[in-house]
């Protein structure tokens, strides 16, 4: 097949997963060397006004919110003001919430021990703040979120202002918000939110509530359109945000005291596919929106995906990276990777 009818064929089998997963609507961008090469949109971002998803839709991207909390992290280390390797218990209200978050039923508090005090951001953002901390790693969206408060500590000002000033701007995402509780979303882009969808008892497709507004956390709270997301990646990968160094430190996996190398590192899933490395997040709102950025390094390639409903997501186990159990994934992995 010629490239044109290759792209149609991979487009086409999206909007077959798309339908089989019963999404109502999906945005997708892929970005190859550093400029946008394909973005479009599948479906519906609200199927009773018959609105069609396009690139321009935003979402609700969940988890996908990590890696640009860990930039604006980072930006602050570079800027001498964070620490990340600073205990917690030194400049934060951790020792109170540490108390007790590890007394709650949550699966995200198990194995969580709050002495000795040894703690520190590195921990939250990179999922190792269970057990011995630094010692293994157990995905934890609770303690990452929480991350953000020793980051505000320290900066002085709100996470959704460092959000704004060190990833939105530089990056020129200008149809981006931050969105908590005291922060809803502005009302000129509310109008382009995609609706959230669930399937309903019966099987058929309905539309469900928005998902609760949280606090200003790093764990989530981005709206956002894949061209946005797309301009983060590039802003990113060309050092807009933050420098080569810093890049190449958060898409490392971490490496624990006895030379573990673990499936992820500040804000990334990292995992070797056929030999080579993978770099991701996916993101999650129950009976809502999912949503999946996929990175290529060695072949300076992106792929992005939004969803109105939770048909993206694939249960990634909670201790490891297998991006390639996602079928989107499969999809652009079989279409633009492999041999």
């Amino acid at each position: 097949m010629n490239p044109i009818q290759d792209i149609s064929a991979f487009v086409e089998h999206l909007d077959s997963l798309r339908q089989a997963a019963h999404i109502p609507g999906i945005s997708v961008a892929i970005v190859k060397n550093q400029a946008i090469i394909l973005a479009f949109g599948l479906g519906y971002s609200d199927i009773e006004h018959h609105v069609p998803a396009t690139a321009e839709t935003l979402y609700n991207i969940a988890s996908v919110t990590k890696p640009i909390s860990a930039v604006a992290a980072l930006r602050l280390v570079e800027a001498g003001v964070l620490d990340l390797d600073r205990p917690l218990a030194e400049y934060s209200e951790w020792a109170a919430f540490c108390a007790k978050f590890s007394r709650q039923p949550s699966v995200f508090a198990r194995g969580l021990r709050c002495q000795p005090p040894i703690h520190t951001v590195r921990h939250l953002l990179s999922h190792t703040a269970t057990g011995t901390p630094g010692s293994q790693f157990s995905y934890n969206p609770v303690l990452y979120s929480w991350a953000s408060r020793p980051i505000m500590a320290v900066a002085d000002t709100s996470f959704s202002n460092l959000v704004e000033r060190y990833v939105f701007a530089p990056a020129g995402m200008t149809r981006s918000a931050r969105i908590h509780r005291d922060l809803p979303l502005r009302e000129d882009l509310a109008k382009f939110l995609a609706l959230p969808y669930r399937v309903g008892v019966s099987g058929v497709i309905e539309c469900s509530p928005m998902p609760p507004l949280q606090g200003d956390g790093a764990a989530g709270g981005v709206i956002t359109t894949v061209l946005d997301l797309a301009k983060f990646d590039i802003a990113l990968d060309q050092g807009l945000l933050i420098s080569g160094g810093s890049r190449a430190a958060m898409m490392a996996p971490i490496r624990t005291s006895n030379g573990e190398l673990l499936p992820y590192g500040l804000g990334w899933f990292v995992q070797e596919y056929e030999g080579r490395t993978l770099v991701w997040h996916s993101g999650w709102w129950e009976d809502a929106y999912s949503a999946l950025y996929l990175k290529i390094p060695f072949l300076d390639l992106t792929f992005i995906v939004f969803a109105n409903s939770e048909g993206v997501w694939w249960r990634n186990p909670l201790d490891r990276a297998e991006v390639q159990r996602s079928e989107f994934a499969q999809a652009f992995l079989r279409a633009f990777v492999d041999d």
